[in-house]
C-alpha cells in the first residue's frame, strides 16, 4: 500500500522544542534580507542601510526571487480508498489477534497466534513527577507563510501537501492507535519476550515460507515454520522450555529461512537488535540479544538538557584509537570522551552506529538498522559510553542513515523477500546509482513504521540525545540532488521533482522526535537550501532544529585552491552569513568528508608535506607552516563566529591532523577486469593521531589549544545565539574583517604581509573592551605581538562620521595574519584563561 505526497504538522500550542530558545534574529541593527546567490535558496544577513540605528524586525522584508507559477502536482489516489485499505488491513489483522489470548503489560502470549495489544508508556521527568508518552495533533500549519511571504506564491501546493499529511495523521490515529503507538514496532516485529515464551514476527509479503532457524534448533528449517497473514506478516510462538527457561538462548545466531521469487534465502531479521561476522566468515549472523537482568546495563545518569548552542565534536568510534585497530566503545568512553570535554564542546556526534558489514563504507551503508556496530563492543557497552558522556554533561547525537541503505543481499534488507519492491522502490528509482545503494520507499506504510520505530528506538533504548539526519537532500528529491545545482529559484523545490512521499517521512520522523523527546535535536544534512526545513512542523515546515550549513566547507576548499591576494572578504562574508531567517544552521569549516581519502583536510591544503618535517618546536618553521598555522586559527574561528548558531568539529581536525582517512581494503577486481589497488587493509590511516596533539612540543598543541580557547570563549559569552551580529567592514584593500556578534568584537586581518596599527574598527555599545581571545598568543603558535594587558575605550564622533556605520569605535594593532576577539566588560568577566 502507497501513501501518496503527503506532508505534514506536529504539535499544537507550545510543544514546539524550540519554543523556550531563541532562534537567531536579523542581526542587531542595519540588516536585511535578500536572495542568497550561492546555489542554495538562501537569504543574506546583510548590511548598511540607510539609518545606522534601524533594525529590522519586519520578517516580510522579503525580495521575491521568481514568480512562476509552479506546475500542477500530480492527483494522488483516490484518497478514501486510501484510508480504507488501511483500515482493512487492521481491522483483519485485529480481528485475527482477537481471537487468541489477551496480552497484560509484558506481552505475555499462549503458544499460537496472539493478540498484540499497545502498552501505554511514561518517562521519569523527576523523581515524583511522571507524564504519558503523547505526540501532540498536527497544529495550523500557517506559520510559513508569515515567515516567509514567498512560499505564498507556492501556498497550493503547501496546503496541498499539508493536508495530505493531516489525512495521513489522522489514519494512522484511526488505524493504529496514534504515531505514539506505531512508532513502536518494535514492540510489534522482531523477537518480543514474554513470561511465556518468544513470539518473532517478520514482514515479508513476497516469501511463499518461511521458517526461524538458529543455534537453538540446530539451523533446521522444518523445525520451527511461520504462519502467515494475508498481508505479509510471518509470525511463530516459542513456548518457554519446561524448566522455563527462554527457547532461544541469550548470544544465539538466528535467521529467517524463506523459499522467495528469488529462491530459497536465510536472512538476518530485519528488526534484528544485534549481529556479529564470525571470524573467518564473511556473512554476519542475526544475534538475539537478551542477557539476564543483571547483566544488563543500567544507566545512571540523567540525559542533560539541550544546550543553547550546540558545540559538536563529530567521531567515529572505531577509527578513534591513536593505535592502528579498530577502537571499542569502552576505550572511547574512557579515553576519547574526556578528551571532548576538555576541548570545551558540549555534544558528541557519533557515526558509524547502526551496523554495517563494511567498514569502509563509514557507517553509511547500513545493513542492520537496530543493531549498533558489533566491531566495537556490544549494546550494553554502548550504552555504558553513552551514559558515561551524560555524567560529563556531553548530548550524545546519532548519525543515522534513512536516506539509503546497503544493496547487500546476504545481511541488509536488500531483496529481503526476495523481491526488490519491498522496502524499496523497485527498478532505477529504488537505487541510487553513485552510492550504490537502496532508495526506501517512504510511500509504504510498513517503511514508514520500521523507519519511525528505528529512531524510537535510539533515543528509547540507547538514549541517545538527537540526530544528525545523513543524505536529506537525497531524500526529498527524486533527482537526489545529483547533478542539479540550486539557485534558490522557489519552483525547484516545490515542483514534481519533490519527493513529497519522503518529506512527509521527515515531518514524522520529527513529530516523533519532538513529541516524545521535547529536549532531543534533530539535525538534517541539506544542501539544497529547502524553505521552512528548520521551521517546526506544526507552523508548515519540516521540523528540522538545525540544518547543516554545508557551503560553508565547499567555499574554504575552493579559496584554498587560490592565492591569498584573490581571497574576497566579501565572498567569505556572504557565505557565511547566507542563510534563512529563524532557521538555525550549524556550521563547520571541515568535516569528515573532506577528510576522507580522495579530499584533503584544510591543514593539508595549507601545510601539505612540510606537515612531516616541519611542525617541531625545537626546529625551524617554514613560511607554509606558519602561513598555514595562522589560517588554520582563522578560518576556524570566523566559521564559529559568524556562520550559524551552531559548531561542528571532525575528530582530530581541531589541531590539524596531519593523514587522511583511508579505511583497510583490499585491491578490488572491477568486472571490466580493472583493479583498483587496496592498502593491503591496513589501519594506519584510519585511525586518530591524537598524541600528536597532546605533545607540547609539536606545533599541533597550539593549534588544539587555540580550538580548546574558541569552544570556552563561546561557552562564556554565548555569542553564536546571541540576536546581536553585525558586519562593519569587508575591506577587499587591507583584506581585513571586522564584525559583532554579542557583546564580542572580531577583528580578522587576512593580509599576508601588512599588519595595521591604531586600526579603527567599529563597535555599537559604548565602554571598555579586553581582548578575550587572540590566535597570535605564543600558547597557540602564535607570533606574540599583541599586548594583552592594554585596555581599549570606545569613543563615539559626530553623526556624519561614524565609523563603518557604527556609532562608536575604538583603536587595535592587527598583525597579519591574525584574529582577535574583544570583549565588551559590561559584567566585568574575565579573559578566558585556559
Amino acid at each position: 500500500m502507497n501513501i501518496q505526497e503527503y506532508w505534514g504538522k506536529i504539535f499544537a500550542g507550545k510543544s514546539s522544542p524550540d519554543s523556550d530558545s531563541p532562534s537567531l534574529t536579523v542581526a542587531a541593527s542595519n540588516k536585511i534580507l535578500v536572495p542568497g546567490s550561492q546555489g542554495d535558496g538562501s537569504f543574506s544577513l546583510t548590511d548598511q542601510l540607510d539609518s545606522p540605528e534601524t533594525v529590522l524586525e519586519d520578517p516580510q522584508g522579503l525580495h521575491d526571487v521568481d514568480n512562476q507559477t509552479m506546475e500542477n502536482d500530480k492527483k494522488l489516489k483516490d484518497e478514501e480508498n486510501f484510508v480504507e485499505s488501511i483500515r482493512g488491513y487492521n481491522e483483519v489483522q485485529h480481528e485475527q489477534e482477537s481471537a487468541a489470548s489477551s496480552l497484560v503489560g509484558d506481552d505475555s502470549r499462549a503458544q499460537g497466534k496472539k493478540a498484540f495489544v499497545p502498552i501505554a508508556k511514561t518517562i521519569t521527568i523527576e523523581k515524583d513527577e511522571v507524564r504519558p508518552r503523547t505526540i501532540p495533533p498536527p497544529g495550523p500549519g500557517h506559520g510559513i507563510y508569515e515567515i516567509d511571504r514567498l512560499l505564498n506564491n507556492h501556498r497550493e501546493h503547501l496546503d496541498y501537501r499539508y493536508g495530505q499529511y493531516k489525512r495521513l495523521r489522522e489514519a494512522i490515529d484511526k488505524n493504529e492507535g496514534g504515531l505514539e503507538v506505531f512508532s513502536r514496532g518494535y514492540e510489534k516485529f522482531g523477537f518480543i519476550r514474554s513470561d511465556t515464551g518468544i513470539t518473532y514476527r517478520e514482514w515479508a509479503p513476497g516469501a511463499k515460507s518461511a521458517a526461524l532457524i538458529g543455534d537453538f534448533n540446530n539451523w533446521n528449517p522444518n523445525a520451527d515454520v511461520m504462519t502467515r497473514n494475508e498481508f505479509g506478516v510471518w509470525e511463530i510462538f516459542l513456548p518457554n522450555n519446561a524448566d522455563g527457561s527462554p527457547p532461544i538462548p541469550h548470544g544465539s545466531r538466528v535467521k529467517i529461512h524463506m523459499d522467495t521469487p528469488s529462491g530459497i534465502k536465510d536472512s538476518i531479521p530485519a528488526w534484528i537488535k544485534f549481529s556479529v561476522q564470525a571470524p573467518a566468515e564473511i556473512p554476519y549472523n542475526g544475534i538475539y540479544y537478551d542477557p539476564p537482568e543483571e547483566e544488563r546495563y543500567v544507566f545512571k545518569h540523567p540525559q542533560p538538557k539541550r544546550p543553547k548552542s550546540l558545540r559538536i565534536y563529530e567521531a567515529h568510534v572505531g577509527m578513534s584509537s591513536t593505535e592502528q585497530k579498530i577502537n571499542t566503545y569502552a576505550n572511547f568512553r574512557d579515553d576519547v570522551l574526556p578528551r571532548i570535554k576538555k576541548l570545551g564542546y558540549n555534544a558528541v556526534q557519533i557515526m558509524a552506529i547502526q551496523e554495517h558489514s563494511y567498514y569502509a563504507s563509514f557507517g553509511y551503508h547500513v545493513t542492520n538498522f537496530f543493531a549498533p556496530s558489533s566491531r566495537c563492543g556490544t549494546p550494553d557497552d554502548l550504552k555504558s559510553l553513552i551514559d558515561k558522556a551524560h555524567e560529563l554533561g556531553l548530548l550524545v547525537l546519532m548519525d543515522i542513515v534513512h536516506s539509503h541503505a546497503s544493496n547487500n543481499v546476504l545481511d541488509g534488507l536488500n531483496l529481503f523477500d526476495g523481491t526488490d519492491s519491498h522496502y524499496f522502490h523497485s527498478g532505477s528509482r529504488g537505487y541510487h546509482w553513485m552510492w550504490d545503494s537502496r532508495l526506501f520507499n517512504y510511500g509504504s506504510w510498513e517503511v514508514l513504521r520500521f523507519l519511525l520505530s528505528n529512531a524510537r528506538w535510539w533515543l528509547e533504548e540507547y538514549k541517545f540525545d538527537g540526530f544528525r539526519f545523513d543524505g536529506v537532500t537525497s531524500m526529498m528529491y527524486t533527482h537526489h540532488g545529483l547533478q542539479v545545482a540550486f539557485t534558490g529559484n522557489y519552483t525547484e523545490y516545490f515542483g514534481l521533482a519533490t519527493d513529497v512521499d519522503a518529506v512527509v517521512y521527515l515531518m514524522l520522523v520529527n513529530d516523533v522526535i519532538h513529541g516524545l523527546f521535547p529536549e532531543a535535536v534533530s539535525i538534517g544534512e541539506d544542501v539544497s537550501g529547502m524553505p521552512a526545513f528548520c521551521i517546526p512542523v506544526q507552523d508548515g515546515g519540516i521540523g528540522f532544529d538545525y540544518r547543516l550549513h554545508m557551503a560553508i566547507a565547499d567555499k574554504w576548499i575552493e579559496l584554498l585552491k587560490k592565492k591569498d591576494e584573490d581571497w574576497r572578504m566579501g565572498d567569505i562574508i556572504h557565505t557565511l552569513t547566507n542563510r534563512r531567517w529563524l532557521e538555525k544552521c550549524i556550521s563547520y569549516a571541515e568535516s569528515h568528508d573532506q577528510a576522507l581519502v580522495g579530499d584533503k583536510t584544510i591543514a593539508f591544503w595549507l601545510m601539505d608535506k612540510d606537515m612531516y618535517d616541519f611542525m617541531a618546536l625545537d626546529r625551524p618553521s617554514t613560511p607554509l607552516v606558519d602561513r598555514g598555522i595562522a589560517l588554520h586559527k582563522m578560518i576556524r574561528l570566523i566559521t564559529m563566529g559568524l556562520g550559524g548558531e551552531g559548531y561542528l568539529n571532525f575528530m582530530g581536525n581541531e589541531f590539524g591532523h596531519p593523514e587522511w582517512i583511508d579505511f583497510p581494503r583490499g585491491d578490488r577486481l572491477l568486472p571490466d577486469g580493472r583493479i583498483i589497488p587496496g592498502n593491503n587493509n591496513s589501519y594506519d590511516k584510519c585511525r586518530r593521531r591524537f598524541d600528536l596533539g597532546d605533545a607540547e612540543y609539536l606545533r599541533y598543541h597550539g593549534m588544539q589549544e587555540f580550538d580548546r580557547a574558541m569552544q570556552h570563549v563561546e561557552e562564556t559569552y554565548g555569542f553564536m545565539t546571541s540576536e546581536h551580529q553585525y558586519v562593519s567592514r569587508k575591506d577587499e584593500g587591507d583584506k581585513v574583517i571586522v564584525f559583532e556578534r554579542g557583546n564580542l568584537v572580531f577583528v580578522f586581518n587576512f593580509h599576508w604581509t601588512n599588519s595595521y596599527s591604531d586600526y579603527r574598527v567599529g563597535c555599537f555599545k559604548p565602554g571598555k573592551y579586553k581582548i578575550v581571545l587572540d590566535s597570535d598568543d605564543a600558547i597557540f603558535g602564535g607570533f606574540n605581538r599583541i599586548d594583552h594587558s592594554a585596555e581599549y575605550f570606545s569613543f563615539s564622533r559626530e553623526q556624519d562620521k561614524w565609523h563603518d556605520e557604527r556609532p562608536r569605535s575604538f583603536l587595535v594593532y592587527a598583525p597579519c595574519r591574525t584574529a582577535v576577539v574583544y570583549a565588551l566588560v559590561e559584567d566585568e568577566l574575565e579573559p578566558v584563561r585556559l
